[in-house]
């Protein structure tokens, strides 16, 4: 169960609408669920308009204007979501990546914490430097070079934002208890 009662648009004050506009403006209606409410990280975003506006922005910005192909954007965000056990994050882009091209075997070992049977150089690099930042705090000269190589200095740029802006869109959802959408069971229930 939620800790945050959701709120509907008939709720909302200006700063609320704000928000309101620049996540369903991006997003698309996928993220109003049947009572009319933002799904996912997004209802909370509501109570702190102007973080809530700048992080759709920022979120906005890293998932449809990186520099990162989409399979590749998708891995690092299972990657994170699966990390911080954030259920509703790592359900909703589990089934994006999917559609992007990673193996139903990549997302299986990522749920369930193990390594991933990754054969795609992009992919094991890109998993490196998200599993580096998330367990060391930093990347090794080689695999920062290896990434910078294969990524550039933008798209490494734009990984290492996304790494931070999807933790902080699972520690939302675990403060918060975010729901999945009720015909889905949690994969790590607590």
């Amino acid at each position: 169960m939620t800790r945050l009662e959701p709120w509907t648009e008939d709720r909302l004050d200006d700063a609320q609408r704000v928000v309101w506009d620049a996540v369903a403006g991006t997003r698309g209606r996928a993220v109003v669920d049947g009572d009319g409410a933002l799904v996912g990280p997004f209802n909370s975003w509501l109570r702190s308009p102007e973080t809530g506006r700048l992080l759709a922005e920022l979120g906005a910005q890293l998932r449809f204007g990186s520099g990162l192909e989409p399979r590749l954007l998708e891995l690092a965000v299972c990657t994170i979501g699966a990390h911080w056990r954030a259920e509703f994050e790592f359900w909703a882009h589990a089934r994006l990546g999917l559609q992007a091209g990673l193996d139903q075997a990549v997302i299986d070992a990522l749920a369930l914490g193990t390594e991933p049977p990754l054969v795609r150089t992009d992919e094991i690099t890109v998993h490196r430097v998200v599993r580096g930042l998330l367990d060391d705090r930093r990347l090794p000269d080689e695999l920062y070079a290896e990434a910078v190589e294969l990524l550039g200095e933008r798209g490494l740029v734009d990984l290492v934002a996304l790494a931070g802006y999807y933790t902080i869109v699972s520690f939302v959802l675990n403060t918060f208890a975010v729901p999945l959408p009720p015909d889905h069971d949690p994969r790590w229930p607590d």
